[in-house]
């Protein structure tokens, strides 16, 4: 392989375009309010802090499978929370971030060229870069019936949506667990955004009204980095399938893809603690009230956004046109184009700023 020819098949990152959107938001006298990523900008809470200090006199290498009290926990959690039951400590697998899962999903389950991989027509971006390092063909589509003979060999599903906050209801999710048996379709789950809900209920494919009591074929991911606001500690999990999570174990075992012991920790103090993730959900909550009234006031239309911590607003512009005027604002947000060709009309704005730089915006809006 010539040198450069891996990244010469990827996409370009999307960021690298709003290069200059973002150098005049921040020229702007009162700072820039930089809405465009999604990260979180509040305290890691303190259980997880504890956790961390507590448990960081750790020489020896961690295990790839993860300790077994975290697996645990992420089992508790997903049964407590959201219903889930059936997952055993085999069926469980600790992951460093779940960007970096999601991109190498394809590859390390043997997926290549040849093999077809579908994702939502408007989409998370590393959707499309995993198949690309897998030498896959890619499609962007939300129908079934857009395939015509061929069978995907993984279908991504992202509910609540990131860019657009749509939640799939039950009857869809149990219709593409069905389709995707009957094909030997894997079918992968992105919920991360599950506890990130305002006008809805996502439900997770684990879930046995959806899964029919069986995982079989299916996977799901999760993350912690919005929930508790570990981002920078990158804890997240994938849960389902015990064959498909043994396949993805063993190639992690051999790339040395281990989660580091006091993020473990961490990770469980967490997962085990709701109090910090209602406060967190009650922050964000508010500040999304607040931004959505100040857009709609500006003459912003809101779709979707019933869930996940983004605005996809449209002024029925194309989206760098907005993002150009919002930049003169000093305010900085994601162009619908990042997502996928259906979402060049759109903007996405992230409520995850501070009180005083959403307040900054509320008032730059009424302006």
């Amino acid at each position: 392989m010539q040198r450069g020819a891996v990244s010469a098949r990827l996409p370009d990152f999307p960021w690298d375009h709003l290069t200059a959107y973002a150098e005049q938001a921040r020229a702007h006298p009162d700072g820039v309010v930089d809405l465009s990523v999604g990260t979180p900008v509040d305290p890691t809470p303190e259980v997880a802090q504890h956790a961390l200090r507590e448990a960081a006199d750790s020489p020896g290498y961690p295990v790839t499978i993860g300790r077994a009290d975290l697996r645990q926990a992420c089992i508790d959690w997903l049964e407590r929370r959201h219903g889930v039951t059936g997952l055993g400590l085999d069926r469980v697998l600790p992951v460093i971030g779940s960007k970096e899962l999601i991109g190498s999903m394809a590859v390390h389950l043997g997926i290549g060229p040849g093999d077809l991989i579908a994702y939502p027509e408007l989409a998370y971006p590393t959707y499309e870069v995993g198949a690309a390092l897998a030498g896959a063909r890619a499609v962007a589509t939300d129908s079934l019936t857009s395939f015509g003979p061929e069978v995907p060999a993984l279908l991504w599903l992202n509910s609540p949506s990131n860019p657009t906050g749509r939640v799939l209801p039950p009857e869809h999710l149990r219709k593409v667990v069905d389709w995707c048996r009957e094909r030997g379709t894997i079918l992968v789950s992105d919920e991360c955004y599950l506890e990130c809900a305002w006008e809805a209920s996502p439900v997770s494919v684990l879930h046995p009204d959806i899964s029919g009591g069986s995982h079989d074929g299916i996977l799901a991911v999760h993350s912690l980095s919005k929930r508790s606001n570990l981002a920078g500690y990158r804890c997240a999990f994938v849960a389902g399938d015990p064959t498909l999570v043994g396949e993805l174990l063993a190639v992690r075992k051999n790339l040395g893809l281990q989660m580091p012991g006091p993020q473990q920790v961490a990770m469980k103090a967490a997962l085990d603690d709701d109090d910090h993730a209602l406060e967190q959900h009650g922050r964000y909550a508010a500040r999304r009230a607040r931004l959505r009234a100040a857009l709609e006031g500006a003459g912003f239309r809101v779709d979707h956004s019933e869930a996940s911590l983004y605005l996809w607003s449209t002024r029925d512009e194309d989206c760098w046109t907005t993002v150009a005027a919002l930049a003169g604002q000093g305010i900085l947000v994601a162009p619908g184009s990042f997502y996928g060709t259906a979402g060049a009309r759109h903007v996405r704005v992230a409520f995850t700023a501070t009180d005083e730089r959403v307040d900054a915006a509320v008032a730059r809006l009424a302006r």
